[in-house]
């Protein structure tokens, strides 16, 4: 206690100084909780989107289907098991069908991922149920971007071709009944959505999908024959592990902050160990043992990291109750990435969040605080008196 009280007053004495390096660490501290918060926040919001839109729960594939290669389309289809066939009659998984097709918007070709899916299914965001529109032809639901990408809108009347599975060439007029918009690109860049069983019809495949979504209330413990079962966390690994990177991207310019405002307490300190030699002799000489000295000057040098939370908490916490409020407005073309970004991210900042950055500052503080002050332990009191030091 007695050498928390002198630390106290002698960083109170310091004045201007310490309140600089204060704000420094304070500075170093706000950066790191709003940058890691935007991430996580970033974070929570994709994989909250991207499960409302396209992941679910979790999905069965079809054992030969490969997202990442297209050649496996032709014979990633198979008969919809009896399990799964009660289950999508249940409203609980949604079968897709996939297939490689091309569109011809104004005489242009442009090749997309054309999908089937169950109009009154309720599984995943997309608007679906506009698909039973009667119409001369095939009624389509195409996303923001891919409406863009082919100068496409409500109303428009379009060509498709597509293969079936014995390898015919086949086309058909569509008409796009709704244009959504999500924050998820995977789901409609370059791609269009039709009733499944028209595109059963169409690929001469009755009866058959490519991948099923799982909702909320399925038991996936069961494993079924010919299809491969993906757990949500499979799924959202790509998404996750770029989160990752962005952070280990960022920790370095939190470092060269941190060095910088690290620096500045290691001076402090060395050049008040320099001027407060007679002070630091009076010390010794009065029967404080050296490793009291050494500890008053560590703590000394600490408090400045205490204090920087404490300017936090009162300054920055209403800053940070603010940007999250507002959120963080991502720049036009964010959605040309192909990541699930929204237009608005909203930080999240979790107890160990603030909790584990703040430890970290305080730590890296102490240790920094007390490289400078171990010379203590060297010094002679006759010579600190004297204003020597060896």
């Amino acid at each position: 206690m007695l050498a928390i009280k002198l630390a106290y007053r002698n960083l109170v004495g310091a004045g201007l100084r310490t309140w600089l390096n204060v704000i420094v660490l304070a500075f170093v501290l706000f950066m790191i909780i709003w940058h890691y918060g935007i991430l996580d926040g970033w974070n929570e919001q994709a994989n909250r989107d991207m499960q409302a839109w396209e992941v679910g729960n979790g999905q069965y594939w079809q054992e030969n289907y490969d997202p990442y290669d297209f050649f496996t389309l032709e014979d990633s289809h198979a008969e919809i098991p009896d399990v799964l066939q009660k289950a999508t009659v249940e409203g609980i998984v949604t079968p897709i069908l996939l297939t490689q097709a091309s569109v011809y918007p104004d005489g242009r070709i442009q090749s997309m991922l054309l999908k089937g899916i169950k109009p009154d299914q309720k599984v995943i965001a997309i608007p679906s149920a506009e698909l039973n529109i009667e119409s001369e032809e095939i009624p389509a639901v195409i996303g923001k971007r891919m409406a863009k990408n082919c100068k496409l809108k409500v109303g428009d009347i379009t060509t498709i071709r597509w293969r079936d599975i014995n390898g015919t060439f086949d086309a058909a007029e569509v008409k796009i009944v709704n244009v959504f918009d999500c924050n998820v690109p995977s789901i409609d860049g370059g791609q269009m959505y039709i009733h499944i069983n028209t595109l059963q019809k169409m690929m001469q495949a009755p009866n058959e999908a490519t991948m099923f979504i799982i909702g909320e209330d399925y038991d996936m413990s069961e494993d079924i024959s010919g299809w491969v079962y993906k757990e949500f966390d499979f799924l959202m690994t790509e998404m996750n592990e770029m989160m990752k990177m962005k952070k280990v991207g960022g920790s370095f310019m939190y470092f060269i902050l941190m060095l910088l405002a690290m620096l500045a307490i290691f001076d402090t300190q060395v050049l008040s160990i320099f001027r407060r030699q007679k002070e630091i002799g009076t010390y010794i000489a009065m029967g404080m043992t050296r490793t009291q000295v050494v500890s008053l000057f560590t703590v000394e040098g600490a408090m400045h990291a205490i204090l920087a939370v404490i300017f936090i908490g009162i300054v920055g916490t209403p800053l940070l109750i603010w940007l999250m409020s507002i959120g963080m407005t991502m720049p036009a073309g964010t959605d040309d990435m192909g990541i699930a970004i929204a237009d608005t991210i909203y930080p999240v900042y979790g107890a160990g969040l603030i909790i584990g950055t703040s430890l970290l500052v305080f730590v890296i503080t102490l240790i920094v605080s007390y490289l400078p002050a171990r010379k203590i332990s060297k010094m002679k009191p006759t010579d600190a008196i004297k204003g020597k030091i060896q």
